[in-house]
């Protein structure tokens, strides 16, 4: 569904090169590709060796910069971040990547994540003098690595750093003399690397890799630290791997189609849940399938093939409508749904409806388009959705935050059902997620987070992660 409306965003997205004397417009593209992530802000740091240089603002990548600004950038090495954030975290002192400069050397950095200690190491880090500028966890880290003994070395003091971290992060880390790269122990947020030419690229999704003519060479591991510099590149860890736990929000959602994520590709990937919803749901008496633009496109197409319920172009999103149309009140919310989308009414007149959804957050979406439907003359509207519910809020860089935004948490699936309006409504099972996505079919050890399904979380849940009213999540 529609993330701008739907109140479920994904917080960031991070692109990083070393080695090319077009490192700033590389990263540009990069940006492009992964504006998806991140609408709010945008910025790029780069490097000569000498000096770290910065442009970064709000809005979208086209907003922030133009080639003049990026020409100023220059340098062989950049870094760059799109940016959602929350409410908390919003201003253009929160768009990364944050810059640091001292007399011992000056260092960027961005991340796509959430740190769940952020808040007891911030304390922490307050009560020996450090002085915060942001909002952002991100800073957090930059406090400790320059907090960190003088005698180590900077690759020691990093990775001393990250291992006090904990949480979901992707970090690229910028200096002078190189660019490092870091992935959380449990690997939840996604994190590629690749190359163009003799230059080191790494991002958030291929997709970004696909747009500059990149090869992706591997997925960054768990745990894992990455060096590049003028010696090459230099693998080491800062942290034991973890259970294995990415995101299956990338998969059912967040992710472009066209990326790959460990080697599955996030399309075949959406296709395969709706085959494997529409064999779960067994016979189904309708006339069309049609799937909520973008993301439920790919499952949608998934769910025709093995029903053989014909697909149609059913709904139609409007590609001019920016995120100015967000707004907090469910009133206006709607308004936004008839903005983005409509129904094609030749499509749906008259025929029983599948409408296949990647996921149902606060329902009022989904509640809106089964009533637009039913007004261009669907006469059922069958509403499946290829994941399971969503019932408990994800600490981990997912807009997410209590399980009162959750129309599923507390309710049976016909009481959901009663309040989108439904005729019927079907959700695929946890086990068949994973199997259709490509992982083993055991819910132990899966390789993925579970934890907006099933509550249950790959990391420990700090209390001041977690809003008042929601703490027993994190007992």
């Amino acid at each position: 569904m529609l993330a701008e409306l739907r109140g479920i965003n994904e917080e960031c997205g991070v692109f990083g090169i070393w080695g090319s004397e077009e490192a700033s417009q590389y990263t540009y593209y990069g940006l492009h590709a992964l504006q998806h992530r991140g609408q709010e802000g945008a910025g790029i740091v780069s490097t000569n060796g000498n000096g770290l240089q910065v442009i970064k603002g709000e809005g979208l990548v086209n907003d922030v910069f133009s080639n003049l600004k990026l020409d100023d950038l220059g340098g062989h090495a950049a870094i760059g971040q799109v940016r959602y954030s929350t409410e908390s975290g919003r201003g253009i002192e929160n768009v990364q990547p944050l810059v640091f400069r001292s007399t011992t050397g000056s260092l960027a950095v961005a991340m796509n994540g959430n740190i769940v200690n952020a808040a007891e190491l911030r304390e922490h880090l307050e009560r020996q003098g450090s002085i915060f500028q942001t909002a952002s966890d991100t800073e957090v880290l930059a406090h400790l690595i320059k907090r960190s003994s003088g005698s180590l070395t900077q690759r020691d003091r990093v990775k001393k750093a990250l291992s006090m971290l904990k949480g979901a992060f992707a970090f690229v880390i910028l200096t002078e003399d190189s660019l490092m790269i870091a992935q959380d122990p449990n690997g939840i947020r996604p994190l590629s690397l690749g190359k163009v030419g003799d230059a080191w690229v790494v991002a958030s999704e291929t997709c970004a890799f696909d747009i500059i003519g990149a090869e992706c060479v591997r997925s960054v591991e768990p745990g894992e630290l990455l060096i590049v510099n003028r010696d090459g590149l230099h693998a080491e860890r800062f942290a034991p791997t973890a259970d294995s736990a990415m995101c299956s929000m990338e998969y059912v959602y967040f992710a472009r189609p066209d990326s790959d994520i460990e080697g599955i590709n996030i399309h075949m990937a959406r296709k395969r849940c709706g085959k494997q919803l529409a064999r779960e749901i067994g016979d189904i008496e309708a006339d069309v399938v049609t799937g909520v633009p973008d993301s439920s496109i790919s499952a949608a197409i998934g769910f025709s093939e093995e029903s053989g319920i014909p697909y149609e172009l059913g709904l139609i999103k409007s590609r001019y409508v920016g995120r100015t149309f967000i707004q907090p009140s469910q009133s206006l919310r709607e308004q936004g749904v008839k903005m983005k989308l409509s129904p094609v009414h030749q499509v749906v007149n008259g025929k029983r409806v599948v409408m296949v959804d990647d996921s149902i957050v606060r329902g009022t979406t989904s509640k809106r388009i089964v009533k637009m439907l039913k007004e261009a003359g669907a006469t059922e509207v069958h509403v499946v959705i290829a994941s399971p519910p969503l019932v408990s809020p994800c600490f981990y860089g997912v807009d997410i935050s209590t399980d009162s935004e959750l129309i599923a948490t507390g309710r049976t699936v016909e009481e959901v059902r009663e309040l989108i309006n439904a005729d019927t409504l079907t959700f695929l099972s946890p086990e068949g997620m994973l199997d259709a996505i490509g992982r083993p079919d055991t819910m132990k050890n899966c390789g993925q987070c579970l934890a907006c399904f099933t509550g249950e979380y790959p990391t420990e849940i700090y209390a001041d992660t977690v809003l008042p009213h929601e703490k027993e999540i994190g007992k």
